[in-house]
């Protein structure tokens, strides 16, 4: 297949607002050893997208500069020792950075086919947040049928994704979301909204759970939700912490609550994992979900689609917050 030289891209050319995102003619980039280079075209915005562009994302020196950890398109090219790709698979990926560009290079074992019937951009809208779900709220937190768990940012990428997987696995979830609007939007999604403008979390639980708590937190508030998540928790309950909007580090906790309930504290960063343990959760996702998605069940929300070249406007509506479901960037 002949590949043009150049590509444009979406950098961050220093630390900042949305308006720091602009695009570049650059080098294509080659697919290496265990890669694919995959023609882009629908890529995913995520909330870490807009901490790396600010500053605030524990970068690793091996990271990848340039925002973009979903993207949804066709292999154009595999580089040595890649088996179960061909050229002209359509695929979507778990990037390690990259995916605001017209080419990105993936690790062949963070790549999936799309299932039949989805489009470019819903299938971009799903790497990041299926990952995140998959390895957070069922590995790291041991969701199963039957239990509760209460899901921070309910109408998020995360958090609309989570209440999918929550309705098709059995499990009764709850949550929080910050209007009328969204907590309509969490209810769709058959959650129990509760309204945090409104309402205490952690006594709408003890309320509706009849003081028995949720057996997991999906939280991406972080230091300021901290006890509050530890009170909404059964016995033995896990909470599990993805961000820290609320707040990187807490104060006054209440280790006795802690210790009383046996409760686990623990959270993750994707990015940070290595391809091994992210071909791993892949090899669960094609198992376990990728035939639900294949039924047409849990698709993902789409709340509004930008051409690359608008990344900065699309970042702008994200961290408004206005949005319900994925933000996608439309590249080709």
């Amino acid at each position: 297949m002949s590949l043009p030289n150049e590509m444009s891209r979406i950098e961050i050319t220093q630390p900042g607002g949305p308006e720091v995102l602009q695009a570049k003619r650059v080098a294509l980039p080659v697919a290496a050893q265990g890669q694919v280079l995959i023609r882009v075209h629908a890529a995913g915005i995520n909330r870490p997208d807009a901490l790396q562009r600010a500053g605030l994302y524990p970068m690793k020196p091996d990271m990848d500069p340039i925002p973009g950890l979903e993207v949804a398109g066709e292999v154009v090219a595999l580089g040595a020792d890649v088996t179960g790709f061909a050229v002209g698979d359509r695929v979507c990926a778990l990037t390690n950075g990259g995916g605001y560009a017209e080419y990105c290079a993936v690790p062949a074992g963070q790549t999936l086919a799309i299932p039949d019937g989805m489009d470019w951009v819903q299938a971009a809208a799903i790497p990041e947040t299926f990952f995140t779900v998959w390895a957070n709220l069922f590995g790291l937190g041991g969701a199963s049928r039957g239990q509760r768990a209460l899901i921070h940012g309910g109408t998020s990428g995360i958090g609309t994704t989570a209440l999918m997987l929550c309705r098709e696995f059995g499990i009764e979830a709850f949550a929080t979301a910050g209007s009328p609007d969204k907590c309509a939007a969490i209810s769709q999604l058959g959650g129990q909204p509760i309204n945090y403008r409104e309402e205490d979390f952690a006594a709408v639980i003890a309320a509706k759970t009849a003081d028995q708590g949720v057996n997991v937190i999906l939280d991406i508030m972080g230091g300021s939700y901290l006890n509050g998540n530890v009170s909404a928790l059964a016995m033995d309950g896990r909470l599990v912490m993805l961000g820290f909007l609320g707040g990187a580090r807490a104060k006054d906790i209440d280790l006795l609550a802690i210790l009383g309930k046996r409760a686990v504290v623990t959270g993750s960063l994707l990015r940070a994992r290595t391809a091994a343990e992210k071909a791993a959760i892949a090899d669960q996702l094609r198992e376990q979900v990728w035939p639900v998605l294949a039924a047409g069940r849990c698709l993902p929300i789409i709340d509004k689609v930008y051409p690359l070249v608008e990344a900065a406007q699309a970042h702008a509506r994200m961290e408004a917050g206005d949005h319900i479901g994925k933000i996608v960037l439309q590249v080709a």
